[in-house]
């Protein structure tokens, strides 16, 4: 077995007709693929934000698992992280961490944190070198 990159996270969200808009339209993301939810006949939505890096939002469940879910974030690796926090932010997400150079022995990035509409954290992961 080969691992060859992430292919999607999942989402639980509370609100999808604002979390579909804000990976969509404000992000800039297409719909790649919709289906029903196995039981609850609610749509699942499979949204593309660049080739290869897919966000699936699945409408909150109700079992104590779905409930706990929990992830850190998603890293999202952009061209303009700067740009890509303001149009977050523009979007409809609330700051968390500003845009912030760091420098490393192996590589210099800027990256910038956002709360998104249903509470998940995304970063802007740009590297400069």
């Amino acid at each position: 077995m080969n691992i060859t990159g992430y292919h999607h996270v999942g989402l639980r969200v509370g609100d999808m007709e604002r979390s579909l808009k804000f990976y969509t339209e404000g992000l800039g993301g297409k719909v790649i693929d919709s289906f029903p939810m196995a039981g609850s006949g609610a749509t699942i939505y499979m949204v593309e934000l660049a080739k290869g890096t897919v966000v699936e939002l699945l409408p909150g469940g109700t079992d104590e698992a779905e409930l706990n879910a929990r992830f850190a974030h998603i890293a999202l690796s952009v061209d303009d992280a700067e740009s890509a926090y303001e149009q977050a932010l523009n979007a409809g997400a609330t700051s968390r961490t500003a845009p912030n150079k760091v420098k490393r022995e192996s590589m210099t990035r800027i990256n910038a944190f956002v709360f998104a509409p249903a509470g998940e954290i995304i970063e802007f992961f740009q590297v400069i070198q």
